[in-house]
């Protein structure tokens, strides 16, 4: 009787979150390896031949990039690549998250693409219609804009954590020692379609289910706040090593100030302390805020192997800085989430494995529905006999 509930809420659940899976799987497979992708189909936009010498002030930079950009569209943050043949990006970005909707929900979204040795102009991308951009939304909104697609996702995501819990219990055999077992763990490709659909949706979903619960997981940390600061301190308090840190030691070389602005001080300190990190990002701040923020990723595609500069605005001191390598459990975890959640954890290996289980997660919708489907027509079928006999 428990089972025959469980079975009925699994079917159910599916039924109403199906397509919504498929949809967040697929973009998530084609997502995973954007990076490389974007890399090979715009090479203009990310390349330059290898430079000599330092760059322009990112003060510089920036007024070059603003110059490109319609009236009122302003640079908010900068991704800079140490390496030497690489493009500074310049974004420039402004929403309306109460609107309805990706075009809605974007007022603008331009990335501006410069030699940062020359200043010279590469790219200008309008990143609102741009292909992986517009994956990426459809993959956390549907398009539908933050308020409600954002919802949307992560409830179904919320849903699809509870379907994977309750194929598990249905999927559990019954005698371990069965000759029908086999088909617990292994497709009999010899069966008719029926039952290989069938076999399809259970050993896929046996075999993948620790994965997707990952990336579910992961997902749900991205989409609701409350539920992030839980699964924090959760981890806080039972992962081992989780105990507060030793106080921080701040650099002791000075920050050079012999640049025009804070922040081409501050960058310029950054860049001398790691040429050989993969991407710093800086968020701009209104000149009345108290710090300028840069976080160094060391490897491009790891977002959780970090530190992070905290320096004040006015003297540009050190005030803080955040390492990766010194987070309690819960913190270290949260900061893995992207990294997690995309498969670059490990590399091009745990890439190729995200995205494996991706398309396995949204195949269980389509053999799921099959299976409903079929059944619905016996039973219809049955139906009809009856009262033809």
């Amino acid at each position: 009787m428990i089972k025959k509930g469980i079975l009925w809420l699994h079917k159910w659940l599916g039924i109403l979150t199906g397509i919504v899976i498929v949809v967040v799987s697929l973009t998530g497979c084609l997502y995973t390896f954007q990076d490389e992708l974007k890399l090979w189909v715009y090479p203009h936009k990310y390349y330059i031949a290898e430079q000599q010498g330092t760059p322009l002030p990112i003060s510089e930079l920036t007024a070059i990039a603003e110059s490109q950009l319609p009236q009122g569209e302003k640079v908010s943050r900068i991704d800079v690549y140490p390496a030497k043949n690489r493009t500074w990006i310049f974004r420039a970005l402004d929403t309306d998250e109460d609107a309805f909707g990706h075009w809605n929900y974007y007022r603008y979204y331009k990335r501006v693409f410069l030699n940062p040795y020359t200043g010279e102009l590469r790219s200008i991308e309008n990143s609102k219609t741009e292909f992986f951009q517009v994956v990426l939304q459809l993959h956390m909104n549907l398009l539908l804009g933050k308020k409600v697609g954002h919802a949307v996702v992560g409830y179904s995501t919320a849903i699809f954590v509870l379907i994977l819990i309750s194929g598990l219990v249905l999927w559990w055999p019954k005698k371990w020692k069965s000759k029908k077992l086999k088909r617990s763990f292994w497709i009999d490709r010899k069966v008719k379609w029926k039952r290989l659909n069938y076999d399809l949706h259970n050993v896929v979903g046996f075999y993948s289910l620790l994965l997707a619960l990952v990336l579910a997981i992961t997902g749900l940390v991205f989409t609701f706040p409350s539920f992030k600061k839980g699964y924090t301190t959760f981890f806080n308090t039972v992962l081992p090593y989780s105990k507060p840190t030793k106080p921080q030691v701040l650099p002791t070389s000075p920050v050079n100030l012999s640049r025009a602005t804070p922040l081409d001080n501050a960058l310029h300190y950054t860049l001398t302390q790691h040429p050989d990190a993969g991407i710093m990002s800086i968020r701009l701040r209104k000149k009345t805020a108290p710090e300028i923020d840069i976080q160094v990723r060391m490897s491009e595609q790891r977002s959780g192997d970090f530190k992070w500069y905290y320096f004040d605005q006015k003297t540009v001191e050190i005030n803080q800085v955040k390492s990766s390598t010194t987070l309690q459990g819960g913190d270290k975890l949260q900061a893995l989430n992207f990294d997690l959640h995309t498969g670059n954890i490990g590399g091009m290996g745990t890439k190729i494995l995200a995205f494996i289980v991706s398309l396995c997660c949204a195949s269980l919708p389509i053999t799921g529905y099959i299976i409903w489907w079929n059944k619905s027509r016996k039973k219809h079928r049955k139906g009809v006999s009856r009262k033809i006999q």
